[in-house]
């Protein structure tokens, strides 16, 4: 068995869905090891990951629109508001999606779908940096 580790750090710039999936197929690639377990893991309590459709990016526009109506930023029934009205709201988004995933490797690929993608989401309004590790276990 082997273990392979690496960071990527993505600029955001306001609430929304990035792709990280180049950076994820390039780096399991570049392993050498040809079957395993890929988890991913964002070091931060308000953005998440997501895997889902990669191919119609007006998936990534309904999925914020439902988060919007789902989650409000400014509701009052909020008291954690500190950081701002989309503070709260920001943790409840990432309560509800995933802090973590988990992918096979398969012939030295990450074995995504054929639509599939992974994403960062971003559930501030302000611009950041979110550090998300990649860890690889497998032969």
């Amino acid at each position: 068995m082997q273990q392979k580790t690496h960071q990527i750090t993505v600029s955001t710039h306001g609430r929304k869905l990035y792709d990280i999936t180049p950076e994820l197929i390039s780096w399991a690639k570049a392993s050498g090891i040809k079957t395993g377990l890929i988890t991913l893991y964002i070091q931060h309590t308000s953005a998440s990951l997501l895997i889902n459709e990669n191919y119609d990016h007006d998936v990534l526009v309904d999925m914020e629109t439902f988060f919007s109506r789902l989650i409000p930023d400014g509701d009052p029934m909020f008291i954690h508001t500190v950081e701002g009205p989309d503070d709260m709201p920001a943790h409840v988004r990432t309560a509800l999606t995933q802090t973590h995933l988990s992918i096979p490797l398969l012939d030295g690929k990450a074995a995504l779908g054929q639509w599939q993608g992974v994403f960062l989401y971003e559930h501030r309004h302000i611009s950041g940096k979110r550090r998300v590790l990649f860890h690889l276990i497998g032969e």
